[in-house]
C-alpha cells in the first residue's frame, strides 16, 4: 500500500547468552581458532576468572520472535508491555541501532530516534554543535537546521547552557534537548521509547503534545511507554508485545485493556512477601517479610469499602537498629492515580529494631472512586535509600462508588499527587 511507511515482515532477533569478547581483536581471533580446532584457549586463564567458564553456555536467548506488522503514514502507535518483552529491541532495529537476525524490515522516509538519554549527542560537543551534529545525521542541511535552530532551544528551555559542553547537562537537560532535536528537524517517523519518563511533568505533558502536534501534520510516531493514561490519549493504534511475540494489534483502548486485564501485571502478587525478588535495592538489612491490610474488621479482603478506614500492616524483619521512613503508593490500573504516604512527610521517622516489627499506617478514607487497585510498600532512609521495595504487594477492588462522593485532600509539599491524614505507628 502506498501509505505504509514502515513494513515488518517475520523479524527475529537473538542474542547467544554467556559469550563474552576478550576486547582485543588477536585475543579473540585465538579463541575462535582454539575453539575451531577443540585445543585449548591460550587467553582462558587471566588474573582469577576463567574466560572458558564464561563461554560454557551455549543458550540463544530470542528477544523477538516472528513479529509482522505495518505501520501507515500519520500513525501514532503505542508499543506497551512488559519489561523485558522486546519493545527497545524492536525500536533499536527500527532505528538501525541493531540489525535482526531475521525477517526484513522497510522504511519509506527520514527517522529520528529518542532511544534512551543522550542517545546520538557527543558529551565534550556544546548543546549548539550537538543540534547540528543530530541535524546532519538526519540528513539536514545547514540552512535547515539553522532555520529550526531558535525554536529547538525555545523548546528545550536550555537557552543558558546552549554553548556549554552537554556532558555537563543533567539527565533532564539531555532528554529536554534530545527530544526538542529529534522533534523539530522533521523526520517523516519518530521514534520514542521510555526516555521521556526522565524529565519533569510539565515537560512531559509538552512532549506529549508535541508528538500529537508531529502526527497532526501526518508524519509517524511508535512511542514506547509504561504510562497507559499517555498511550490513551496520544495513540491511535496499540501493540502488546509479550516474550518477544506480538499478542494484541488494535484499537488503543482495547490494547490496553488487553495488557491490564491479563494477569501478566499482577501475577507476582499470589508469591508470598518474603519470597519475592528484590531489586534496586541498597541491601537487605532490613526486609519486609510480609503485608496484611485490616479493613472494617477484615484482613486482606479483596473488595474495600472506600469511606471506612483502612490499616495497612508491613512485617519488618530486621539484622540492626535502623531508623527509617515507611512508604505506601496506591495507584489505579491506568497508573493515573497515585497516592503516596511517606513516614517523612510528618517528619516522623521510624525505629526498626533487630528482629521482628510490625509497622502500621492508620489511614482514614480513601474514597477513591470505583475501579482496581496496586499497592506498592517499601522502607526507605533519608527519602532516597531504598532498604527494601515491594511492587504489587497487595491489589483489591473498589465497587459501585459514586464518584461525587469521592475526592483527595491535596496538600502542597506532599510526596505525591495527593495525600490523605494518615498516621504511623511501629511496634
Amino acid at each position: 500500500m502506498s501509505d505504509v511507511v514502515i513494513r515488518v515482515e517475520n523479524l527475529c532477533k537473538e542474542y547467544r547468552l554467556g559469550t563474552i569478547s576478550h576486547g582485543i581483536l588477536y585475543r579473540d581471533i585465538q579463541s575462535g581458532w582454539a575453539k575451531f580446532w577443540g585445543t585449548e584457549d591460550p587467553n582462558a586463564r587471566i588474573g582469577s576468572v576463567n574466560r572458558k567458564q564464561l563461554n560454557t553456555t551455549n543458550d540463544r536467548f530470542c528477544a523477538l520472535n516472528d513479529v509482522s506488522f505495518d505501520v501507515h503514514k500519520g500513525e501514532i502507535i503505542g508499543i506497551i508491555g512488559r519489561n523485558g518483552a522486546g519493545k527497545s529491541t524492536l525500536l533499536k532495529i527500527i532505528s538501525r541501532v541493531t540489525a535482526p537476525t531475521s525477517g526484513t524490515i522497510k522504511i519509506k522516509g527520514r527517522v529520528a530516534s529518542l532511544l534512551e538519554v543522550g542517545t546520538g549527542f557527543h558529551p565534550e560537543l556544546t548543546g549548539r554543535e550537538n543540534i547540528f551534529l543530530n541535524g546532519a545525521i538526519l540528513g539536514m542541511h545547514k540552512g535547515e537546521i539553522e532555520q529550526k535552530f531558535d525554536e529547538i532551544v525555545r523548546f528545550a528551555e536550555i537557552d543558558k547552557f546552549i554553548d556549554t559542553p552537554v556532558k555537563r547537562y543533567s539527565s533532564g537537560m539531555y532528554v529536554r534537548l534530545a527530544f526538542a532535536v529529534a522533534a523539530h528537524l522533521e523526520p517523516e517517523i519518530l521514534v520514542v521509547d521510555e526516555v521521556l519518563a526522565v524529565g519533569d511533568a510539565a515537560f512531559q505533558t509538552k512532549c506529549l503534545g508535541k508528538m500529537g502536534e508531529v502526527a497532526r501534520e501526518g508524519r509517524t510516531v511508535l512511542f514506547v511507554s509504561h504510562n497507559m493514561t499517555a498511550v490513551k490519549a496520544l495513540c491511535s493504534r496499540g501493540i502488546v508485545i509479550e516474550a518477544g511475540q506480538i499478542i494484541f494489534d488494535g484499537d488503543t483502548s482495547k490494547a490496553v485493556e488487553f495488557y491490564l486485564g491479563s494477569k501478566r501485571l499482577s501475577e507476582d502478587i499470589n508469591i508470598p512477601v518474603a519470597d519475592r525478588k528484590r531489586e534496586h535495592c541498597c541491601s537487605l538489612r532490613a526486609k519486609i517479610v510480609e503485608i496484611t491490610v485490616i479493613s472494617d474488621g477484615k484482613r486482606n479482603p479483596k473488595i474495600i469499602d472506600p469511606f471506612k478506614p483502612l490499616i495497612f500492616q508491613m512485617t519488618v524483619e530486621s539484622e540492626i537498629d535502623l531508623r527509617c521512613a515507611a512508604e505506601i503508593q496506591i495507584s489505579d490500573e491506568m497508573q493515573s492515580i497515585s497516592l503516596f504516604d511517606s513516614g517523612y512527610i510528618h517528619g516522623q521517622d521510624i525505629l526498626v529494631k533487630p528482629g521482628m516489627n510490625t509497622i502500621e499506617c492508620h489511614i482514614n478514607p480513601l474514597k477513591l472512586y470505583s475501579g482496581n487497585y496496586f499497592v506498592y510498600c517499601g522502607i526507605v532512609i533519608h527519602g532516597n535509600e531504598v532498604i527494601d521495595r515491594i511492587e504489587n504487594a497487595y491489589s483489591f477492588t473498589i465497587e459501585d462508588c459514586d464518584p461525587k462522593k469521592t475526592g483527595f485532600n491535596i496538600r502542597k509539599g506532599s510526596s505525591g499527587i495527593f495525600y490523605v491524614d494518615h498516621e504511623w505507628e511501629c511496634s
